[in-house]
């Protein structure tokens, strides 16, 4: 989550340590790839790490399926996983 991304109703963002972080750390250029956006990546959680409001912009992000960017430390791919069914095993 950056300043850049406000949501309505999330008075909770003005706290994030991405807020003064540059967005591109967290919303990557769309042909990235590879090492790039992997190192950018470890540095946008590490930057969500230290967050106070880590918790609450997960549950935004993953509530409201968010599809790009880092939001509470998880990337768009983690969000993916989070909202798999869990099966179970016969």
């Amino acid at each position: 989550m950056t300043a850049s991304v406000v949501v309505a109703g999330a008075d909770w963002q003005r706290h994030g340590r991405c807020r003064n972080a540059d967005p591109s750390l967290f919303f990557g250029p769309e042909s990235e790839g590879g090492p790039e956006r992997t190192l950018r990546e470890i540095e946008a959680k590490r930057v969500c790490r230290q967050c106070p409001v880590l918790l609450r912009c997960r549950q935004h992000a993953l509530a409201h399926f968010e599809q790009y960017g880092i939001w509470g430390g998880l990337t768009e791919n983690d969000r993916k996983r989070h909202r798999r069914p869990l099966w179970r095993s016969s």
